[in-house]
């Protein structure tokens, strides 16, 4: 029996946004099956209903704001049982081109319920299974292009520090930019 990845995309990212990556993990021998949520809803209302799609024994990988979802899911739902989570270009501990961006009407619109994500916060891993943060490099991307540069190595959304989790397994820096993170073969 084959085991299960249950994959999260990004704010504003389809289902469809995960199929390369999900069919490269089909090639793999795993079942996968992709969360679908709205990332402007409410925040805990898709944390909730990311712990009641999951199923016993998976391994979650999440981009960008689905990471968020991921991390703090199991963190909040112990009974949820998990091999084990990567995260890829998740800003857990907040997003400088977030707050940007939600300092205009439009961001704070496109961002709904979700824009308090972006301030500064610790993140932590409280489990004892293996957690993987991989954050991208190359600075280019939407969050460049709105607010101008970013500070240090970041993938021109988020910076590598923000995807820093205290506890985590280890983390990989890649030569990406954030959304093309999710159709990397290397990632």
């Amino acid at each position: 029996m084959s085991a299960e990845v249950v994959l999260a995309p990004g704010l504003w990212m389809p289902r469809a946004a995960m199929s390369i990556l999900a069919a490269r993990l089909v090639r793999h021998g795993f079942r996968v099956r992709t969360f679908p949520y709205r990332g402007p809803a409410p925040f805990e209302a898709n944390v909730d209903a990311l712990a009641r799609f999951a199923h016993g024994g998976a391994f979650f990988v999440g981009h960008s704001l689905g990471g968020v979802l991921i991390l703090e899911m199991l963190n909040r739902h112990p009974e949820v049982n998990a091999q084990g989570a990567v995260l890829l270009g998740s800003p857990v501990r907040g997003c400088l081109a977030g707050r940007r961006f939600g300092a205009a009407r439009l961001g704070r619109w496109m961002m709904g319920a979700c824009r308090e994500l972006w301030d500064e916060r610790p993140a932590r891993w409280t489990r004892r299974v293996p957690l993987g943060v991989i954050a991208g490099t190359a600075p280019f991307g939407l969050g460049r292009m709105i607010n101008g540069r970013l500070p240090g190595l970041n993938d021109g959304v988020v910076c590598v520090e923000e995807t820093t989790v205290e506890g985590m397994t280890e983390r990989a820096l890649v030569a990406q930019g954030h959304s093309t993170l999710i159709v990397s073969a290397r990632v």
